[in-house]
């Protein structure tokens, strides 16, 4: 028999403030960098190439560690090493607003990128071991998934206030604060969270997981930069082989990077495709905005962010007010589908942006877009997490928040080498009249380079060229727009399909106060914990009994998956105590 569901305390509360802290940095680090790629541009003049890197590389090398770090984490402890990421990327902070150099801009976010991988994997998987009551869990999910979808627009907003009156570095020195006051808070509000029974870390599928991705972005980025050819074909072929080998090699070894079997469960699958899509739109759309708002409409930074604030409130009353509202009356198919068509209506809506005049387009359209996908990032975060299997939720996290930034850095990729493709097409033509042969070929590159190049033109020549480069811009922006839009509405019929048959409730999931959550006071033991029903069967059979929750014995939390009552600092162990031989694992519940 289960113990109780307990209410969350206020301490529970207060740490998530903190985890919502840490996920506001990571996704404001996603786009802060935005409206200072002009300033990048003019001060290193990275090359059209070198310009995606530095925009994604944060989040690829943060995609692709994710799932290592959170495992690293379960071994060492949870906020170990959170506390060891908030220190290092500080550093790298720092470091990054030194750089003197496209490549070492590049190499310094990557750090960044490595060091927010250390950060992410806590939070969601800290949530669902501090809030065990359903309604709870939901509106903590929808507060986290608040933090990440306003946050990146919030680093619009102070990115472009910081550029108005200092130096682009200054968007990177900002994190210095914010991570010392994390090192401070952590140890005074966060519980330890540590798997005694974690097997041993895969290196050899650590590496398969990164060296997998890697051909493919940069196969992906050639096709903009160079054309069809044989290296960047061999490049895509080469990862989605990788790729291959890493799946097989997760379904073979004893303590898997990966379970793919999870992916069994219909809804878990649903929830990261969701994920996956709903990122790429939405981060990799923001590539265009913020340079259509400055270097178009010819807005200065703080003024550009500001006019991106109603963009943070949609998403902020998408994800904490809407999703967990609209998930406790409609099926999860219809919440999700909704949001994802709300969110491509704002995609055409940007499609309808001029060559001169557009902000009220912007506004609009990008609320519209961040709020229906602040909704999906709510819903699907809170079906991967308490679909999967209490004891896999760490793993389950890491790899939500995988997809997450997977998407994320897929989107900037492949619709900034789309647009970069459409802005090269709209000015293959011969130089217009009066600018030289050396200045056409730098405005080609970017945007950024065609204003650049311009200041040191006669006044005619420099108003040809920056009116045909803004309007080549526009036409990239129009045409990311509409495929950002085919991409939200295939997602939602994908939705709409795959969880037409979770309910209201979430499969593996037993709603509070349920009849098999009668606490046993009388007995002092840890209540063994059953095993966990299976997801797949349960993915349309509405609520199904869950495993049994975690019983609180002075500082140690052990059994099911724990829970953060011990005072600040205590260590809490996840799982019951095992004896299990060494070397032995048990099935998994979904095989």
């Amino acid at each position: 028999m289960a113990t109780a569901q307990a209410k969350a305390g206020r301490r529970e509360w207060i740490g998530l403030a903190v985890l919502v802290l840490v996920t506001l940095i990571i996704s404001m680090d996603m786009t802060v960098l935005s409206y200072a790629l002009p300033f990048i541009t003019a001060d290193l003049q990275p090359t059209g190439s070198q310009l995606l890197w530095i925009t994604d590389v944060y989040a690829f090398v943060l995609a692709g560690l994710l799932i290592p770090m959170g495992t690293l984490g379960d071994r060492i402890g949870r906020r170990r090493l959170l506390m060891i990421g908030a220190a290092v990327f500080g550093v790298a902070s720092a470091a990054t607003a030194l750089s003197t150099s496209p490549g070492m801009l590049i190499g310094t976010r990557a750090v960044m990128g490595a060091a927010g991988a250390t950060l992410m994997p806590s939070t969601m998987s800290l949530i669902r071991n501090m809030f065990h009551d359903e309604n709870e869990r939901r509106a903590a999910i929808g507060l986290w998934a608040a933090g990440f979808s306003a946050g990146g627009v919030i680093g619009l907003v102070a990115g472009g206030a910081l550029l108005q009156y200092f130096s682009w570095g200054t968007v990177f020195e900002i994190n210095v604060p914010i991570m010392l006051l994390l090192l401070v808070l952590a140890p005074l509000l966060l519980p330890e969270f540590r798997d005694p029974a974690a097997g041993r870390l895969d290196l050899l599928s650590t590496v398969l997981a990164f060296v997998a991705v890697l051909p493919m972005i940069w196969g992906v980025k050639q096709f903009a930069e160079d054309g069809v050819d044989w290296p960047q074909v061999s490049g895509v072929v080469g990862g989605l082989i990788l790729l291959a080998v890493f799946v097989l090699r997760q379904r073979r070894v004893a303590d898997p990077v990966i379970d793919v079997r999870l992916f069994r469960a219909p809804a878990f699958s649903a929830a990261v495709v969701m994920n996956v899509l709903a990122n790429f739109a939405l981060v990799g759309f923001m590539f265009f905005i913020s340079q259509y708002l400055q270097l178009v409409l010819g807005l200065r930074p703080f003024s550009a962010g500001l006019w991106s604030l109603p963009a943070a409130g949609a998403a902020g009353v998408g994800a904490a007010v809407l999703a967990p509202m609209l998930a406790q009356r409609f099926r999860r198919a219809y919440v999700a589908a909704g949001g994802l068509l709300v969110g491509a209506a704002g995609c055409l809506v940007l499609a309808q942006v001029g060559d001169e005049v557009g902000l009220t387009q912007v506004v609009v359209g990008q609320a519209l877009m961040t709020g229906g996908i602040a909704m999906v990032l709510t819903l699907s975060a809170e079906l991967i997490v308490s679909t999967a299997p209490p004891e896999r939720a760490g793993a389950a996290a890491g790899l939500s928040e995988t997809g997450s930034q997977f998407g994320a850095a897929l989107g900037v990729a492949i619709l900034g080498s789309i647009g970069t493709f459409v802005y090269r097409r709209q000015l293959s033509g011969a130089a217009p009249d009066g600018v030289p042969a050396d200045s056409w070929v730098t405005a080609r590159e970017t945007l950024g380079g065609a204003v650049e190049e311009s200041r040191t033109l006669s006044t005619t020549a420099a108003e040809t060229l920056v009116t045909v480069a803004r309007a080549a811009f526009a036409d990239e922006l129009r045409v990311a727009a509409v495929v950002s839009a085919g991409i939200l509405v295939v997602t939602a019929v994908l939705a709409a399909v795959l969880l037409r048959n979770v309910g209201v409730s979430v499969p593996g999931q037993q709603p509070a106060g349920g009849p098999d959550d009668t606490p046993t006071p009388a007995d002092p033991t840890p209540t063994p914990t059953p095993t966990p029903a299976d997801p797949t069967s349960a993915a349309g059979a509405g609520p199904v009994a869950a495993p049994a929750e975690a019983t609180v014995s002075g500082d140690t939390v052990t059994g099911g998956t724990g829970r953060a009552d011990a005072g600040p600092g205590a260590e809490i162990r996840i799982g019951p105590e095992s004896t299990t031989p060494a070397g032995h694992r048990p099935a998994h519940p979904v095989a």
